[in-house]
């Protein structure tokens, strides 16, 4: 077990980690895990913000439905084919390498984005291109912080640093939107934009000086590592069936939400700021989950991380029968709520139960197969969504979501893995 040592010369200092070395919240006093967590909350709150300003961009440049699809399938199927020989190269050549390149690329194309936006309006296909390359540098981005997780972390804290890092995400979710949508008013996108670029500049800062050790060098080809990450994803039945029900997920509910919930807000709930309020809330709900998780150990951590996933539908389902803001917004909490106690749980057994020098790659594996069906959903619901009917798309997304939670929680898979002291220290609880 890793010790905290302040500097011996500076009792303020002294103070300040005797102050996080103790409660829930001693995982602060990790310095790496500081630092850390501040480069990447501040990137976080930039893409939130940009994401806001890149919807509505696109609609104001003439964009339809179908044209909002294309760029949102191009932020996230690059990811998908990428992401899998991210985690190889994050294991073999150490995780923070990787993030200080990718992280150095997305503030390049941000920068030209925002450049574009300020010339003029851009054709659509230059959205769906620097979408493109952030979505590749995502593919890279997000297996390294799978792994990164466990080298700034002692393992006895692994799961209060996971609840942290979903309360960040959750955190600059409300945040972002609120923002953004102000800057956005009073300014123009491309001021959004720009700052998204500046909190990736300011994430690679806090990635150069982190102090953990390099990566020990891989003695097999990339192809065996390869192989290992699909062994070890393939030997845990919890990962895989997990990752089947998300894959589907994305597909039917979330990608359909994410999609047609600014074209319907647009429509009957108010427009931009609705949509805000909406992912706001989104947000919200995951904060206020977090900050209750963090120390908190479950003796099924996986049953508790299920029952989460019952919430993820319930924005749909209130989309679907044209409900009023405030419902919309309280079924948006709810699924924040429920996403918040799935990741962190997720995540901890995912540290638990896979070796630390293969966690990028299982990562990788697990993600890829969560998102690949829902990129590929992106590039169709605009087109399927005309005949069918919005709502009633939205609708079976729903149903999907309560019925495939359900199935999953009845599995011995699930129901059957165990806290696991031996790894964190730390004795579960009810």
């Amino acid at each position: 077990m890793s010790q905290i040592k302040p500097p011996a010369n500076s009792k303020r200092s002294k103070y300040r980690l005797d102050r996080w070395s103790s409660g829930r919240l001693a995982v602060l006093g990790v310095r790496d895990f500081r630092v850390f967590y501040t480069g990447y909350v501040t990137s976080l709150l930039g893409t939130a913000m940009s994401a806001i300003a890149l919807t509505f961009a696109v609609l104001d440049s003439g964009g339809t439905p179908a044209d909002l699809g294309y760029v949102f399938a191009a932020s996230v199927f690059p990811q998908v084919i990428f992401m899998i020989g991210g985690g190889v190269l994050a294991d073999r050549l150490g995780r923070r390498p990787v993030m200080l390149v990718t992280d150095s690329v997305r503030f390049g194309v941000q920068a030209t984005l925002a450049g574009a936006l300020f010339i003029g309006r851009p054709p659509i296909w230059l959205f769906i291109v620097l979408s493109g390359l952030l979505a590749v540098g995502e593919g890279f981005f997000s297996p390294a912080l799978g792994g990164l997780r466990a080298d700034i972390v002692p393992a006895e804290r692994r799961h209060d640093g996971n609840a942290l890092l979903g309360i960040a995400q959750s955190g600059t979710s409300v945040l972002g939107p609120a923002v953004a949508g102000v800057l956005v008013a009073v300014t123009s996108p491309a001021i959004v934009i720009a700052l998204d670029a500046a909190s990736y500049g300011i994430s690679v800062l806090a990635l150069a000086a982190l102090t953990i050790a390099p990566a020990a060098p891989s003695v097999q080809s990339p192809w065996n590592d390869l192989a290992d990450g699909w062994r070890q994803f393939r030997s845990q039945t919890w990962l895989w069936v997990t990752t089947i029900q998300f894959a589907l997920f994305n597909l039917f509910t979330w990608a359909p939400f994410l999609l047609l919930g600014p074209i319907l807000a647009r429509d009957y709930l108010g427009g931009a700021r609705a949509w805000g309020i909406v992912t706001a809330c989104l947000a919200a709900g995951a904060v206020l989950a977090g900050l209750g998780l963090v120390g908190r150990h479950p003796r099924r951590p996986l049953v508790i991380a299920v029952v989460g996933t019952f919430g993820y539908g319930v924005p749909a389902l209130m989309l679907a029968l044209r409900a009023g803001l405030p419902l919309v917004a309280a079924g948006a909490a709810v699924a924040g709520a429920g996403g918040a106690v799935f990741s962190t749980y997720y995540n901890t057994v995912m540290q638990q139960r896979v070796p630390q020098q293969m966690l990028a790659r299982a990562t990788a594996f697990g993600t890829t197969g969560s998102y690949a069906l829902g990129a590929a959903g992106y590039a169709v619901i605009g087109v399927v969504a005309a005949p069918i009917g919005l709502g009633r798309l939205l609708g079976f997304g729903a149903a999907y979501a309560f019925i495939s939670s359900a199935v999953v929680l009845g599995l011995p898979a699930i129901r059957s893995l165990r806290w696991r002291d031996a790894d964190t220290g730390v004795k579960a609880t009810a």
